[in-house]
């Protein structure tokens, strides 16, 4: 049998559902009737649940009996400590990436540069979320920049300073930074 992986058991347990299956069958409800009759969903709920359950991995019907695996979570757990930090600036120049990995994780500005050409670094990326030719209102502009850090004021007003941006009429647009090749 395959384990399931970190993943995997993330994806099975965010349904509210199948955690209150899960739960029940972890909890002992070793049978298609005790878990309905434990979490008082309706029979097509519990099928439907119980079987996506067993599909992913995550629960284990042998005969008719249903268990939890032995460890699954401990499993998962060191399987995803075990894999290596996959480097999300590994395309990037040197210098270039030495920046981005002191100043972003996971896709998220941890903090905005105080070192000028470090927060050119930062802003070359930003810019990167802006379509050349594209005309963007404020409020969408807030909304690009919100997603990276929560200060999109002082990322705007970086942006338009060192010439990634520019703005007239309550609109901005790309004027700067580098290109994919």
């Amino acid at each position: 049998m395959n384990r399931p992986d970190a993943g995997t058991l993330a994806g099975a347990l965010a349904d509210p559902q199948r955690r209150t299956i899960f739960a029940a069958v972890q909890l002992g409800a070793d049978t298609f009737d005790r878990v309905a009759e434990r979490t008082g969903l309706a029979h097509p709920a519990v099928a439907k649940g119980l079987g996506r359950l067993v599909e992913m991995g995550v629960v284990v019907a042998d005969g008719g009996v249903l268990a939890v695996p032995v460890d699954v979570f401990g499993d998962a757990a060191r399987a995803a400590r075990a894999k290596p930090p996959t480097d999300e600036h590994a395309d990037l120049p040197d210098d270039a990436r030495k920046v981005m990995n002191a100043f972003v994780a996971d896709g998220r500005l941890l903090s905005i540069p105080t070192s000028h050409t470090k927060r050119l670094v930062v802003l070359d990326w930003l810019s990167q979320g802006f379509e050349p030719g594209r005309r963007y209102s404020e409020p969408m502009v807030n909304l690009l920049l919100g997603q990276r850090h929560a200060d999109t004021a002082a990322l705007r007003r970086h942006l338009v300073d060192e010439g990634f941006l520019d703005r007239d009429a309550g609109e901005y647009w790309r004027s700067g930074g580098s290109t994919a090749p």
